[in-house]
């Protein structure tokens, strides 16, 4: 995958912050007023979080920062058998960690995992939709010569997938008024940041993704869930092996979305948790 284009700035972002913001186990009465609901805010130490690519790359490192952070994780990945010594080491480290079979485009796959971790830990707190590919590189893909089975599999990985997942994710989540769903995005998905024509399923998957992010967060505004997107940036992962900035630091920015207090922002686009322009 190409490195992305340089930042130029943020004049066209749009972080929405809630109007008003509702703290998650709380709901409005006829007159505005908030009246108390079913559940707190859980500890950190109640929190689960499912990872989609959980077993590799900047997934596995989000899932070691958020068990750093207290919260038990759940490797999603197609073959759980490949992800035991990933399990292994986040044991070791202290977390309380599983993997569960996830392929984000295979039917019903994503709804047997949440019920999987559902049944391990009885919740669902944060999902982590990590899972994508990049498989448009330059030349060979040109947005004027398009191949478009290849941007129909790009796009049924990155958004459908995506969007599979969160629709499998979210009834566990109102059941406890409380979620954190982040979506990967890209940089590269940036309209405004865009003069470049590489990878051009890559970046329309990616866009597509930032708009799913916006419609699920105002879907799920009153529902003490927050719905949020993050540019890892260039980071050396697999899909990047020849970037140079560290997977620690591409994490970052999606472990402080998974774990935002409830007044924390919705339906945004940010990058080192700053705001990114769409």
């Amino acid at each position: 995958m190409p490195s992305p284009v340089p930042r130029r700035g943020i004049s066209g972002s749009c972080v929405r912050t809630g109007s008003p913001q509702r703290s998650p186990g709380h709901e409005t009465n006829g007159e505005g007023d908030l009246v108390t609901g079913p559940e707190s805010t859980p500890s950190a130490t109640d929190r689960v979080a499912l990872v989609t690519g959980g077993n590799r790359g900047i997934g596995f490192e989000i899932a070691r920062q958020l068990g750093a952070a207290g919260l038990r994780v759940a490797l999603g990945c197609r073959r759980p058998a490949d992800a035991a010594d990933r399990v292994t080491a986040l044991r070791d480290a202290g977390t309380e960690a599983t993997a569960v079979e996830l392929d984000v485009i295979a039917p019903g796959s994503p709804g047997r995992a949440v019920a999987t971790v559902m049944e391990v830990y009885g919740r669902l707190d944060v999902l982590v939709n990590n899972a994508g590919i990049a498989i448009d590189a330059w030349p060979s893909h040109r947005p004027s010569e398009p191949d478009l089975d290849r941007v129909r599999t790009t796009i049924e990985t990155n958004l459908f997938g995506a969007w599979a997942c969160v629709g499998a994710a979210v009834p566990a989540m109102r059941a406890n008024r409380y979620g954190r769903i982040v979506n990967l995005s890209s940089t590269m998905a940036s309209i405004e940041l865009t003069d470049d024509p590489r990878s051009p399923a890559y970046r329309v998957s990616k866009s597509a993704l930032n708009m799913l992010t916006v419609v699920v967060a105002e879907d799920l505004r009153a529902d003490g869930i927050l719905v949020n997107a993050a540019s890892p940036g260039y980071t050396r992962s697999d899909m990047s092996p020849k970037a140079t900035r560290p997977v620690e630091d591409g994490a970052d920015t999606p472990v402080w979305l998974a774990t935002l207090p409830n007044d924390g922002p919705t339906g945004g686009f940010f990058y080192e948790r700053e705001p990114l322009p769409w």
